[in-house]
């Protein structure tokens, strides 16, 4: 099979057995998950060919009647992929009808990369195979054992050759391109990065084995001796001798190279971003475009001011482009989301009009990267969760892999990812050695509580609870159901909503039992409650959201179920927007749901009726829906409400409702 390593990407040798109008019916035996990688998965669907899973007998024999079935009795074709993430020999325990109907393939990384170690390139993220294959084609390795393997990894995908790192320059450079990027090393190459760092004599007073491979440690360690550097700056910015004792809570240097020229340049984007927080420095003169600026906060001085012209200019630089992966787009939102609460949460109208004209082409351009990606995502490995469904897989996943049985979810309803960053400034004053542990990921579209919040308790897509697509009555018993397909029993599972006043450890108490309780689902609705009273836009949801969070009920319900010691993880079903309105459609009973972001219509002749009047409406893609769901739904700040009329609205394709906070707590130990 490596005779084929002549393609230029190691998609090539997959796509090559997919040709259209083969088979009705393909059987792939997975091991390796390559298949579902975004890029793959965009080619096969572009080829005409349908992915899905075989996870669950009854689920997917659900899916199968109801949309493949159906269209091979009426003598249509498909190209049905049907993909195991089992080995090639395990094919055989399909169900006979299945294995008469369908050709067999199977794929692994070990036939892509013959020449490395299989154990270490399994643990790779998929979207990193790409420089893998590249490094191996230009210059194909002899067989490698394991350290071999990782050494070729940290050099030709990471850009780390770890034996020439000798400087503190050097290493700085190397852990700020990691962690700023948000590389996620896996923990088998951070091991291998450690242990040859730590056989440098230069290195053996840094605290390696927490800052390789935790970015939060690595920002809290360079954060700590900011100041110290701040110290020593005389006032015509020059180094000064006389450093302070300061009480280091990380050990290593106390003095850091922020100056050298490879790595300012990082320094002031992470102050930018709110990865590092700028310190009071009273006897230092700064001249105003000095790189040190943005790290010193000065009485008096408008920093906000300073910092939203900065991050204005850093997202108009790094809009995702139209082949941008799901995790560009991801970590661009957390930058928007960043810049977009300072705007709300400010007083200037400039400003205002600024984020909504560079919001307007930014969400044009999502909307047209959601028309062509949206359906890759929905198989990826769970992870990183990339969208909502993932979440609680992620999570029987740590709880399998670490043996700590205990995971609690907080789904508060209606958060946008700029309101998560108001919140988690408030967090971080009320309970100081709490650590958030930040990603953002994709709420299911049409971006409704009943679609996206109920794939969350369920694990599942839409498609699998098409009787409940419109309520969220059912929560419970699919959170329940979810966990007893794990192994749980459904005594050791709980849940509760309608969460977010009065006293918080109470309403915990009465919702689980602290020695039982192994899972718990809590929904927070006072959010999406604000949403739908809220007259007075995005600033006006900022507000009130910080004086709730101020009464510090999620700071306690947090902080209460980290003592009991669940991991506790928290997201959002779907963001919300500032919207106004375009027309209100006046079809009667036509429409199934009648939002003011979207419309879901029976057919998808129904639904064109009404998009030909409405042309700043999308017609959605019924991507793992269920059949007989065919919304319509608005993008930008568009809404199918009156003329004239503004408000805060969700249901739609706009960033601010797509893409949504995911964030793991722990507690600080040092």
């Amino acid at each position: 099979m490596y005779s084929k390593s002549v393609e230029s990407s190691w998609r090539d040798a997959i796509l090559n057995d997919f040709v259209p109008n083969v088979s009705k019916l393909t059987l792939v035996a997975d091991p390796d998950s390559l298949l579902t990688e975004e890029k793959l998965a965009l080619e096969l669907r572009g080829r005409g060919f349908d992915l899905i899973e075989f996870n669950d007998p009854v689920e997917f024999r659900y899916a199968y009647e109801s949309k493949y079935r159906s269209i091979w009795d009426r003598g249509e074709h498909t190209d049905l992929v049907v993909i195991l993430r089992l080995q090639d020999a395990e094919l055989e325990s399909l169900p006979y009808d299945l294995l008469q109907a369908g050709r067999k393939l199977s794929f692994n990384l070990g036939d892509l990369f013959p020449t490395l170690s299989y154990p270490v390139i399994e643990k790779l993220d998929r979207s990193l195979l790409d420089a893998l294959f590249e490094a191996q084609r230009k210059s194909p390795p002899d067989r490698m054992g394991d350290n071999a393997t990782k050494d070729f990894i940290l050099i030709y995908v990471f850009g780390i050759a770890a034996q020439l790192i000798t400087t503190e320059v050097e290493l700085l450079r190397a852990l700020l391109r990691l962690h700023y990027g948000k590389l996620q090393l896996p923990l088998m190459l951070a091991e291998r990065l450690i242990h040859v760092l730590k056989g440098h004599d230069g290195f053996k007073a840094w605290p390696l084995s927490e800052i390789v491979p935790d970015e939060e440690a690595f920002f809290a360690f360079l954060q700590e001796r900011w100041p110290l550097f701040l110290s020593r700056l005389g006032s015509a910015n020059q180094v000064r001798e006389d450093s302070p004792e300061y009480g280091l809570k990380y050990p290593g240097p106390d003095r850091l190279p922020f100056d050298h020229q490879d790595i300012k340049v990082y320094i002031d984007n992470l102050f930018l971003e709110g990865k590092l927080t700028p310190v009071e420095a009273t006897d230092i003169e700064v001249e105003a475009g000095s790189w040190v600026r943005s790290g010193i906060a000065m009485a008096g001085v408008d920093d906000e001011e300073l910092r939203v012209s900065r991050l204005f200019d850093l997202v108009e630089k790094e809009l995702p482009a139209a082949e941008a992966r799901y995790s560009d787009w991801t970590a661009f939102a957390l930058k928007w989301a960043e810049l977009s609460s300072l705007v709300h949460c400010g007083t200037s109208a400039e400003h205002q009009t600024r984020l909504r004209e560079i919001g307007d082409a930014l969400n044009t351009t999502f909307a047209g990267w959601l028309a062509d990606h949206y359906s890759s995502l929905i198989n990826l490995p769970p992870t990183s969760p990339a969208m909502l469904h993932h979440v609680p897989r992620r999570l029987a996943r740590d709880i399998e892999d670490s043996g700590n049985s205990r995971a609690a979810l907080i789904v508060v309803d209606g958060l946008a990812l700029d309101q998560w960053v108001t919140i988690r400034q408030l967090l971080q004053k009320q309970d100081t050695n709490l650590v958030m542990r930040e990603s953002a990921t994709f709420a299911w579209i049409p971006t409704l509580t009943s679609v996206s919040r109920q794939s969350i308790f369920s694990g599942k897509p839409p498609l699998y609870f098409p009787s409940s697509i419109n309520s969220t009555n059912s929560e419970e018993k699919l959170w329940k159901q979810f966990w007893e397909g794990h192994g749980l029993s459904r005594l050791d599972v709980a849940y509760q909503r309608g969460l977010g006043d009065g006293d918080a450890a109470g309403v915990l108490d009465s919702a689980i039992h602290p020695g039982k309780t192994k899972v718990v689902g809590l929904v927070v609705d006072k959010v999406d409650k604000i949403m739908h009273g809220m007259q007075l836009g995005s600033p006006g949801m900022h507000n009130q959201i910080k004086q709730w969070c101020q009464g510090g009920f999620l700071a306690t319900l947090v902080g209460q179920l980290l003592d009991y010691g669940y991991e506790v993880w928290l997201t959002s079903d779907h963001g919300n927007i500032e919207c106004a309105g375009k027309g209100r459609p006046s079809e009667g009973v036509i429409a199934e749901t009648r939002g003011e972001r979207v419309r879901v219509y029976p057919t998808p002749e129904l639904r064109s009726q009404v998009a030909g009047v409405f042309p700043f409406a999308h017609e959605w893609q019924p991507v793992g829906l269920p059949s007989g769901y065919f919304p319509l739904v608005a993008g930008g700040r568009d809404a199918f409400v009156s003329p004239g009329d503004s408000i805060v609205g969700h249901g739609g394709v706009a960033i601010e409702e797509v893409i949504v906070p995911l964030v793991k707590f722990e507690r600080r130990t040092r």
